[in-house]
């Protein structure tokens, strides 16, 4: 259908686990590149993680998007018996847990001692295909994550704001138009000369194809607080016929800077044309 990569998320609900379904999905397959969206960093150390991550990369001969994060869904944390910490503590054991990943897909020897994290002489092994290391994806709808981020990765995919750990009409409200003009000047500040070499990405909630796009985000509206006409402006929302939603696609590129768009997998079938139309232009 000419989609350019797979991404499987990490909770722990009804789902395949990503690391072995995301090698079937590479075996399977020549082209296409995988990813998670995204590990959480809470549930493998990062010299576990490496190892898992530098393997998928050689496995796939060079195809791992590698994306990662603090953690969010506080469900998680509650069903595992994990230490659900403050977001700050998350994205800043985050950090460390990226400058030892990243050392370990540089190979050789690393010891690392940090506030969160005690390395001591293990050997970055097998090593990643892609040099310096795959390229790493961080998101998040947060001041500290994305300004993270923009440090730290290759592409950005733009979220809400999920600090509070389970979605509602606030968080909803973290996804408006203006509420993403804010995040990206974030990005840019914190990124400086990076950012020309930064993807900018957005992860959508929401993706129908259909002839009358006013009743979807009417119906849609009164859940998330929001008027219909501000439901459809949502860069993580896709609703309207394929030509609008290409349309839409195309201008968000214009005003966001966004090229890098993940949709759900159940409409993947439906927006194949938009996918067709688009896809490397």
């Amino acid at each position: 259908m000419g989609y350019a990569s797979l991404y499987l998320p990490d909770h722990f609900g009804d789902q395949v686990g990503p690391i072995a379904g995301l090698m079937a999905a590479a075996d399977a397959t020549t082209k296409l590149r995988i990813g998670p969206l995204v590990f959480d960093n809470d549930y493998r150390h990062p010299v576990v993680l490496a190892k898992e991550a530098a393997t998928l990369d050689l496995l796939s001969d060079g195809r791992l998007d590698f994306g990662i994060g603090a953690g969010w869904m506080v469900s998680d944390y509650e069903q595992a018996g994990i230490p659900y910490d403050s977001a700050g503590t998350r994205i800043e054991r985050l950090a460390e847990a990226l400058t030892i990943i990243k050392m370990l897909f540089a190979g050789g020897e690393v010891s690392f001692q940090g506030k969160h994290y005690s390395v001591n002489g293990v050997e970055g092994a097998p090593l990643p295909v892609q040099k310096p290391h795959p390229p790493i994806v961080l998101g998040g709808g947060g001041r500290k994550m994305l300004e993270l981020a923009a440090r730290e990765a290759d592409t950005i995919n733009v979220n809400f704001d999920l600090r509070a750990g389970r979605p509602s009409r606030r968080v909803a409200r973290t996804g408006l138009a203006e509420a993403t003009d804010e995040k990206l000047s974030w990005i840019r500040d914190a990124a400086g000369q990076r950012m020309e070499g930064i993807e900018l990405g957005v992860w959508t909630m929401v993706a129908t194809v259909t002839d009358d796009r006013e009743s979807v985000a009417s119906m849609l509206a009164p859940s998330m607080g929001l008027e219909p006409s501000d439901v459809l402006a949502i860069p993580h929302l896709m609703i309207g016929t394929v030509d609008q939603i290409a349309e839409d696609l195309v201008a968000r590129r214009e005003r966001y800077g966004i090229s890098h768009i993940v949709v759900p997998g159940d409409a993947a079938d439906s927006l194949a044309p938009v996918v067709e139309r688009l896809a490397g232009k």
